[in-house]
């Protein structure tokens, strides 16, 4: 086939001399050739016939559905892991050059198959101003300790600015945990926002005395939050909303914890330490890409009392 500025010249010489040899020769190309653009008056991309098949035999044919399989159990799978993973589940099935065609391949996967992209009112946050604290049940992970069921929740904490998070093991929602998951994530932050937003939940507050409406915060969470520093503040009833940041959050910690489990090979952890460890991982990876708008938080924030 030939090129499109070949066949503008060619055009254009014999618009010129109404020679076909001598267009020809000045668009380098065969008489025939010549003849046959001349002829049907269209161009090259035009006369090309097309086609629906394939030219060559698809690299990822013996790994892709596998992969569509695991990115349909959890979609937040990145295309790189997903890959070696199953190179090293299938040896010497694909080669690493065809590595661009997979991300490709799962790209377009996730815009025809994956799941709708969740729908919310975006709130501005300026760097510094709050860490946002909640709860979420893990009992989807399927997580197991020496072969026990591992009944347990994450208390998750998140800069909404940066969207740095933090987590712990607990097994309730209570006063306990709540200081448990703060003090780990304000001793990794080694900085306090001014404020900490919870929930209306018992963990963080109570009824309003003498018959009136509304909840106030419990005492001892007043008393952790002025140690720290910490300005304590609640989201509207029914307005999760407002907490949106976390509640995002606790959805996309677990589906990189399930990916990693995945990868893993195993949801079966020799001791509960171990289990931390791996959670700790994960958390580390998932911030790094993070540190630049971490930093603008990290120098506007107060170092702890």
């Amino acid at each position: 086939m030939i090129t499109k500025q070949q066949y503008r010249k060619l055009m254009s010489e014999y618009q010129t001399t109404g020679k076909i040899t001598m267009s020809a020769l000045k668009a380098d190309l065969s008489r025939p050739t010549a003849r046959k653009y001349l002829t049907a008056g269209k161009p090259p991309a035009e006369l090309q016939a097309k086609h629906d098949w394939r030219t060559r035999e698809d690299p990822l044919a013996p790994i892709w559905p596998s992969a569509q399989t695991m990115l349909a159990e959890a979609p937040d799978l990145e295309a790189k892991a997903l890959f070696e993973y199953l190179c090293e589940r299938w040896p010497g099935a694909v080669q690493e050059k065809h590595l661009r065609t997979f991300q490709r391949r799962v790209k377009l996967w996730r815009l025809q198959k994956g799941p709708d992209k969740e729908v919310f009112f975006a709130q501005d946050w300026e760097p510094g101003r709050a860490i946002e604290l909640d709860w979420t049940h893990a009992a989807e992970l399927d997580v197991t300790i020496a072969g026990q069921p591992y009944d347990h929740l994450l208390c998750h904490c998140v800069l909404p600015y940066s969207n740095w998070e933090w987590a712990t093991l607990c097994f309730s929602e209570s006063l306990l945990s709540c200081r448990q998951g703060l003090q780990e994530a304000l001793h990794q932050l080694g900085k306090v926002p001014r404020e900490l937003r919870v929930d209306n939940g018992s963990a963080a507050t109570h009824p309003v005395g003498g018959g009136q409406p509304g909840r106030e915060f419990n005492e001892q969470l007043v008393s952790l939050c002025e140690y720290y520093g910490l300005a304590p503040r609640t989201i509207g009833i029914d307005c999760p909303n407002e907490n949106g940041d976390v509640e995002s959050s606790n959805g996309h910690l677990k589906r990189r914890l399930t990916q990693h489990l995945l990868l893993r090979g195993s949801r079966d952890f020799e001791a509960e330490g171990s289990y931390q460890e791996f959670l700790h991982q994960v958390l580390e990876r998932g911030n790094r890409p993070r540190q630049e708008k971490l930093a603008e938080e990290l120098a506007v924030t107060a170092l702890p009392n």
